[in-house]
């Protein structure tokens, strides 16, 4: 069986342990064919200035991946040198490597720019409870710099309830919502944006748009034209192979009607190892691996498999 230590003590390298500082902005090699993980965790050591939110900012994570990453640190006042994971290892969503793929469990957005060898990932906000974002395969259908802004309905109204009342029309500026970009996509009413808040990047935050920083959604509109592919999935459980060995990534599942039990997660993480026709039926798993993997939620990829030879056939568990 595998050892069943701290989540981010198994999926840490010597190397990862003592990075100097803060990673550059996420674009990363592609794995081999046949493989499905990108980047690296790293660990760097807080200022006394230092919050969560900063951090994600500067490493481009978004606000609760950093959290799930840094069980019992204070977001707010993490305190001089203490030991800050920066969870910038991540398994590819499911399906083609092509266009823009959204995972709404684990709040990113993945790149895939034709031709090139690489993806960039982003942090986003999406729909907040009762609002939620689409699951949906569209298009970019138009591009449009300093958007200016025209609430709709319900959320004009929604605003003025709140004695927060909004006008018809927000001319494009700093106190633009929609931030220095947009792109419209197929799906009537979604949009991919630009933000005047940098807090809520990688929260529930939206009406069902997708926020992003700043920077990043200006990065973003240099490079992916009109037409492009954009997926957008729900997956919390992400399984996938890096060096011969298979990983589970595991997220806080999106629900509006309350907490998923424990059946639900049991039933989500066997659905996401079914969809993997080159690991369904052939795979030997620690399941006690995976049961802690699936509670933590720390949204890091942990390596699940037992060796071929350790042990005799695994059923599927009948609860996780």
């Amino acid at each position: 069986m595998l050892s069943r230590v701290p989540a981010v003590a198994r999926s840490l390298t010597l190397a990862s342990l003592f990075a100097a500082g803060p990673v550059v902005a996420l674009e990363l090699p592609l794995p081999p064919p046949g493989e499905d993980i990108v980047g690296q965790v790293q660990v760097i050591k807080a200022k006394y200035e230092d919050t969560f939110a900063d951090l994600g900012v500067a490493n481009d994570l978004g606000y609760l991946e950093m959290v799930a990453a840094n069980p019992g640190v204070d977001p707010w006042l993490p305190g001089e040198g203490a030991e800050i994971v920066l969870p910038t290892r991540f398994i590819l969503p499911p399906g083609p490597r092509e266009g823009i793929v959204i995972n709404l469990a684990e709040y990113r957005l993945y790149y895939f720019p034709k031709g090139q060898n690489v993806v960039h990932t982003f942090p986003l906000g999406i729909g907040r409870e009762g609002w939620g974002s689409p699951i949906a395969h569209t298009t970019i259908t138009a591009k449009t710099p300093n958007p200016g802004w025209t609430p709709p309905a319900s959320i004009r109204a929604e605003h003025a309830a709140d004695g927060d009342p909004l006008p018809a029309y927000v001319p494009p500026g700093p106190d633009n919502p929609l931030g220095p970009f947009k792109f419209t996509l197929g799906t009537p009413g979604y949009l991919i944006h630009g933000s005047n808040k940098k807090f809520g990047i990688g929260m529930r935050v939206s009406h069902g748009c997708f926020r992003m920083l700043n920077p990043n959604v200006l990065e973003l509109s240099k490079m992916v034209p009109v037409g492009t592919s954009v997926r957008i999935l729900n997956e919390p459980y992400k399984f996938g192979i890096s060096g011969g060995k298979v990983y589970l990534e595991a997220h806080a599942p999106l629900d509006d009607q309350g907490e998923p039990s424990v059946v639900d997660k049991h039933t989500a993480v066997i659905n996401a190892l079914l969809k993997r026709d080159d690991l369904a039926g052939r795979l030997r798993l620690d399941w006690e691996v995976v049961r802690d993997v699936v509670a933590a939620e720390d949204g890091l990829p942990i390596e699940i498999a037992i060796p071929q030879d350790a042990v005799a056939h695994t059923e599927v568990p009948l609860e996780l």
